[in-house]
């Protein structure tokens, strides 16, 4: 399995969370939404410019910003 950041993560592709890195209350945002160590994440859409990108997880569609998910550790699936 590849290792890489939420960022990274193309259209269609799920993947595990290793590590959430980001500080502050964004931090606290992703954590409470449901992005934890060993959840499962997909990505289901990207604007145009890539910026926000739309992620599934926990049965849940979220927009996350780049520069956020950029400080996401993922393990791709597949």
């Amino acid at each position: 399995m590849k290792k890489t950041t939420l960022d990274l993560l193309r259209v269609g592709e799920k993947a595990i969370i290793i590590k959430v890195n980001n500080k502050g209350d964004i931090r606290r945002r992703l954590l409470d939404i449901g992005l934890i160590p060993g959840t499962e994440v997909e990505s289901i859409l990207k604007s145009p410019s890539g910026d926000p990108a739309a992620f599934l997880i926990r049965g849940s569609l979220f927009a996350i910003r780049s520069e956020d998910a950029s400080k996401i550790e993922i393990e791709v699936l597949g």
